[in-house]
């Protein structure tokens, strides 16, 4: 009888608690207003973003770094270190960083682009399998698109190349100082924001849901990126050892491209397949060898993303792998290369603060 009278009253509560229809148009009409107002929101969001993007990149991404260094200028704070100091060491250490990885990627790059017409053409001579296959396509694409008999073969000149290098380098160098800048008075003047942002709020329940929510986002981007960093170092090693063992020419450069481009999921490790593969088909003879290098990047990225980044980082950090495709996609369209960059922490940010907004319902809801 109790069994019978439980069952009844969750088949009652369903009942009650099932979504009922609308009462009138106006209810749809007024809905609709309410999709069409966020909608609009959203597009003039992604607009001003876009717009905006030469100064809030280099903002945007110090931010993100001054969260996640956060910690350790708390910690220094707590022993009687000056955010000051702390600031200029952490920003002399990217600043640092970044040079020596320049000046080691300078001279391996420069020398592959002089042998490109050489690397180019031995690898055209060992991918003959794919001669046909790429025949059959360039003859459909002059059947589709002819070519004009009457075009001019233009020879660019120097200032036509010189150009479009010094107008890709002079936002650079200007989005650089920006950044340098901006990460500096974050790491210096983080306390005192905070605390003007939390005398925003009204109410002690949103104060404390406000500083909960500041150092959840801290916590797991430092542990997110120290993580990440640590798994990327070894897994550059474990590369560039690798490289050595296949004969590759400058494997230290292989592992530091495969730990920077690692930060980046999936495209990155994708770039790296190519770049062995073609690293492959310059140093061995057979295609069947040139393939064996990627295959094992392939199946020790898949150990790593699936069961070693996991277990290391656990489920609270674990990101849904659609989410975390989507958001590289997205920001990279919007924002390139550093956008893709940002994309994960972007969505770890993302994810606390939805975490404390809406915590999940444990009630589980009708099949």
């Amino acid at each position: 009888m109790e069994y019978l009278r439980a069952r009844r009253e969750r088949r009652h509560a369903l009942i009650i608690n099932d979504p009922q229809p609308l009462a009138s148009a106006d209810d749809v009409w007024g809905s609709t207003t309410q999709v069409a107002t966020i909608g609009i929101f959203l597009l003039a969001l992604v607009a001003a973003f876009a717009i905006a993007r030469p100064i809030l990149l280099p903002v945007c991404a110090a931010l993100v770094i001054a969260m996640t260094f956060a910690p350790i200028v708390k910690a220094a704070d707590r022993h009687g270190i000056s955010p000051w100091l702390v600031a200029g060491v952490v920003v002399g250490i990217l600043v640092v960083a970044a040079a020596v990885m320049i000046t080691l990627l300078a001279a391996p790059m420069i020398a592959l682009i002089e042998r490109a017409p050489d690397i180019a053409a031995t690898i055209k001579r060992k991918l003959y399998v794919l001669d046909l296959p790429l025949a059959a396509l360039r003859d459909l694409h002059n059947t589709l698109m002819p070519p004009t008999a009457n075009s001019v073969k233009v020879e660019p000149s120097q200032m036509t190349l010189v150009a479009p290098v010094l107008a890709a380098v002079t936002p650079a160098v200007a989005q650089v100082v920006v950044f340098a800048a901006t990460l500096f008075f974050a790491l210096v003047g983080q306390v005192e924001v905070r605390r003007h942002l939390t005398s925003i709020f009204g109410s002690r329940d949103a104060k404390l849901r406000f500083l909960r929510i500041a150092n959840d986002i801290e916590g797991n981007l430092a542990s997110y990126v120290a993580t990440v960093t640590a798994i990327n170092v070894s897994l550059g090693a474990i590369v560039a050892a690798g490289a050595w063992l296949f004969g590759f020419e400058n494997p230290l450069l292989l592992g530091l491209l495969t730990a920077v481009l690692n930060y980046l999921p999936y495209i990155g490790p994708a770039c790296m397949v190519v770049i062995l593969l073609g690293v492959g088909l310059m140093t061995f003879d057979t295609l069947g060898f040139a393939l064996l290098p990627p295959a094992a990047f392939v199946a020790l990225t898949t150990i790593e993303g699936h069961i070693v980044t996991p277990t290391i980082l656990g489920h609270r950090l674990t990101l849904n792998p659609l989410v975390v495709f989507t958001a590289i996609v997205f920001w990279a369209w919007l924002w390139g290369p550093m956008g893709a960059f940002l994309a994960v922490p972007l969505s770890i940010i993302a994810l606390v603060i939805v975490q404390h907004l809406l915590p999940a319902d444990d009630a589980k809801l009708p099949g």
